[in-house]
């Protein structure tokens, strides 16, 4: 059996067990940030860092080190087959490697494209390698939030699935679902394009340690009826309570987390 570690958290919106938290010097996301790269050049330097590079040891590392499952891939396939736009993935985020490897994996063969923060564009060495594997950083002005959805747009109007983890910090092994805002409900609301629920659960293998297996539900559609505010914040609703429900399939834990007093 795995050994039992506890954590201690004070905030559940805010608090970040990332073991490399704090130690990147992080990019400038302002009106001079180029989210879409249409340069021929480009493209081909991100089909091979993104197929050859990063792909095929993303696969290996997910089994290998994981054991990863999928429950319910055919639901995004079936979507795809009939429809042309792309979709949102909302994700729990719950391991720091494995997390960066999962949009790729769920949605293969197509591209996936993750809003990031700026830590994911700003590592020394990589900072070029998590653009060209589809990092979309969030803005951090009027100007870079127009650019920011625009490459939004332009994906899902090829039909590429953007990857949001809504918990926005990483907690190791955290079996639960934290509480999670609205706002990244925002965008599909806006694009009026479906979603799709990914949930990571933790789960004993045949040695009684914790192997990953994801859970797949969706899609579920903004209602157009509401006012974009309402329709954001029902959808958010049945993510987050689809999850919440999946997230109960967890049946061992690696990392204990408990509130401070």
């Amino acid at each position: 059996m795995q050994e039992l570690k506890v954590r201690y958290y004070e905030n559940e919106l805010e608090d970040d067990f990332a073991e490399n938290n704090g130690n990147i010097e992080k990019v400038k996301i302002d009106k001079n940030y180029k989210y879409l790269h249409k340069n021929i050049f480009w493209k081909i330097g991100a089909f091979i860092v993104y197929r050859l590079v990063f792909y095929i040891p993303a696969i290996l590392y997910a089994k290998i080190k994981h054991g990863l499952k999928i429950e319910g891939k055919d639901k995004i396939k079936e979507y795809r087959k009939h429809n042309k736009n792309g979709y949102f993935v909302y994700h729990n985020h719950t391991q720091e490697i494995l997390d960066t490897f999962l949009p790729s994996i769920v949605n293969k063969p197509t591209k996936a494209y993750i809003i990031a923060n700026a830590d994911n564009v700003s590592i020394k060495g990589l900072k070029t390698a998590n653009k060209m594997m589809g990092a979309l950083p969030l803005p951090e002005d009027k100007e870079s939030t127009k650019k920011f959805v625009e490459a939004i747009n332009y994906h899902l109007e090829k039909g590429k699935p953007i990857s949001i983890y809504p918990e926005a910090h990483v907690w190791p092994y955290y079996t639960g679902i934290r509480n999670y805002k609205s706002t990244s409900f925002r965008y599909p609301v806006k694009s009026n394009v479906p979603v799709f629920a990914c949930t990571t659960t933790y789960q004993k293998n045949k040695k009684g340690k914790a192997k990953v297996k994801l859970y797949i539900d969706g899609p579920y559609y903004p209602n157009v009826d509401l006012p974009p505010k309402q329709a954001q914040e029902k959808l958010r609703d049945e993510v987050y309570n689809k999850m919440v429900e999946r997230s109960k399939q967890s049946n061992i834990e690696v990392i204990k987390y408990e509130k401070q007093k």
